[in-house]
């Protein structure tokens, strides 16, 4: 691709492509193999430890890491990041980003692509890998540890409990980049046996109790809001639908904090899984009858 390449072009290319054919690699490796071209790594949620290994193990032999900036917890960079170039990529467009990968994996470097917590989630990869596939580089996922399994492990829960919680929905409010039609919340909540995980939505948190409230929703419904899951400095806001909005403006908390609506916060109100119950010790021709 020549510097004047148009990113979007090179997107809408892939996009096409990707409507009428797999990519081999997708039969080739599974994720965690070793792959050529530039990884886009999960940098988990924030604790170094939380980093995979594969993760760790493509930040050590990096030559040039951009990173998504604060949304990376520092210490994961100073960890495993000594001997690399460090590029925050916050503020830069795909016209800017995309060359810089570009070159310097054409230049030989090894050159990584950092986002916070699961790039596949919230986290605008595709287009980037695309853009750069488009370009003949190749490149991959390493996936990462979302704050909301963080979030969970910190309240030493699961998002999914018998009798609680069957479904799990990963959401954001609506806003400048999502529509109101295409807010879906009210909707999870009004399931009751949905934990509704809102990424993106810390500024709003206020607002779209509000809405839930318009709608509905049981004013005593638990929401429990973490900020920065695993980092040093992570605080957790417990409250109810009705009151949990204004203790996060308390807090003064305008991002990088997890919300989660349902009771499975709280790891109250299950039941025993039937996975180490009865069902166990039935004979496997019993369980698949039972279908």
């Amino acid at each position: 691709m020549s510097e004047d390449t148009d990113p979007q072009a090179a997107i809408d290319a892939q996009r096409e492509k990707h409507a009428h054919e797999r990519d081999d690699r997708v039969y080739e490796y599974a994720a965690g193999d070793e792959q050529e071209g530039i990884p886009f790594i999960g940098a988990g949620p924030g604790h170094p430890r939380l980093l995979t290994v594969a993760g760790k193990e493509a930040l050590e032999a990096a030559d040039l890491v951009v990173h998504a900036g604060s949304l990376v917890n520092s210490e994961v960079l100073d960890a495993y990041c000594d001997d690399a170039e460090l590029v925050n990529s916050v503020g830069k467009d795909l016209e800017e980003l995309v060359p810089l990968m570009r070159d310097g994996y054409e230049d030989g470097r090894e050159v990584v692509r950092l986002h916070s917590g699961d790039p596949a989630i919230y986290g605008a990869a595709l287009e980037q890998m695309d853009a750069l596939e488009h370009e003949g580089v190749p490149t991959y996922l390493v996936p990462g540890v979302t704050s909301a399994f963080a979030a969970s492990a910190t309240l030493r829960t699961q998002l999914t409990l018998n009798e609680t919680a069957n479904h799990v929905a990963f959401t954001r409010p609506q806003g400048k980049t999502l529509d109101a039609e295409d807010d879906h919340i009210a909707e999870f909540v009004e399931m009751g046996d949905v934990t509704t995980c809102l990424y993106l939505g810390t500024h709003a948190v206020a607002d779209t109790m509000d809405r839930l409230l318009d709608s509905g929703a049981d004013p005593d419904t638990p929401v429990t809001v973490v900020y920065h899951a695993s980092w040093p400095d992570e605080d957790i806001i417990e409250g109810t639908i009705e009151t949990i909005g204004e203790k996060v403006e308390t807090a003064g908390y305008r991002a990088s904090a997890l919300v989660m609506i349902g009771d499975a916060a709280a790891g109250a109100g299950y039941e025993r899984s039937y996975l180490y119950g009865g069902w166990a010790n039935s004979g496997e021709n019993e369980s698949a009858s039972d279908d």
